[in-house]
């Protein structure tokens, strides 16, 4: 909450804001450069206008290769600054604002899809995040495993192949080509059809949610969508509304 709009509560500070919107301008430039050199072929007519939008495959190829070494380091960022936080106090482990998946998640999905096909009129009493904002967020963990790792290898080509033995070179080279460029498609798809309509098109967010921007909701939609969280924020403060733990 802030003094100036006693309505909003801030639910993300200025930090996580720029580590989100530095982590999807390099995820899209990824994806639009990755998408151009995965169907780059000069027999595909159709893909041809795509790969010269971004100045041909040598310079789609840079600007590929920029964004993933930006995207490794913003996310070094984002688990530095959680250390960071946690190592000063200024977020505790709960199992209410926790991101880390609980028992209750579990709980929480089969009431959700209970819920969905009106087998009960009650829905999940969530915390600071949903099992599904939780699945979504450490699919990112997930993604700059395999396709960090994949990525930086297929980058460096010279300096990654000493890291197997020779006689594995040649399929471990194709493998790692499928692991990068089948789950960066499944990562896009995920992106575009689960986490666009969970946070900004649904019709209680359409045609966005701000909060990436602002980092603030209002009470309302506070005490609505995360009901436990707000419980434990009025119980935990005396001066509730206030400011956010963590800053």
């Amino acid at each position: 909450m802030t003094n100036e709009s006693p309505a909003e509560y801030v639910r993300f500070n200025l930090v996580f804001r720029l580590q989100h919107i530095a982590l999807f301008i390099t995820f899209f430039l990824l994806a639009f450069t990755g998408w151009s050199l995965k169907y780059s072929e000069p027999t595909l007519e159709h893909a041809a206008w795509w790969i010269r939008l971004w100045g041909g495959g040598k310079t789609a190829g840079i600007i590929h290769k920029a964004a993933g070494v930006t995207m490794i380091f913003v996310f070094l960022w984002h688990v530095l600054y959680l250390l960071y936080l946690l190592a000063t106090g200024k977020t505790k482990f709960n199992t209410i604002t926790t991101i880390v998946p609980v028992p209750k998640d579990v709980s929480d999905a089969v009431q959700n899809f209970l819920y969905f096909f009106g087998l009960t009129n009650r829905k999940p009493r969530y915390g600071r995040y949903t099992y599904l904002q939780k699945f979504d967020y450490w699919a990112v963990f997930w993604g700059m495993a395999i396709i960090g790792l994949s990525g930086l290898a297929l980058a460096f080509p010279t300096k990654a192949q000493y890291l197997f033995p020779q006689w594995s070179v040649n399929w471990i080279w194709e493998l790692l080509t499928v692991l990068h460029s089948d789950e960066a498609l499944l990562a896009i798809v995920f992106i575009l059809f689960i986490h666009f309509y969970d946070e900004h098109l649904r019709w209680d967010k359409f045609p966005m949610n701000t909060l990436w921007i602002t980092g603030k909701m209002s009470m309302e939609e506070f005490k609505h969508e995360h009901p436990l969280e707000y419980e434990l924020e009025a119980k935990e403060n005396p001066g509730f509304p206030g400011k956010p733990k963590s800053s």
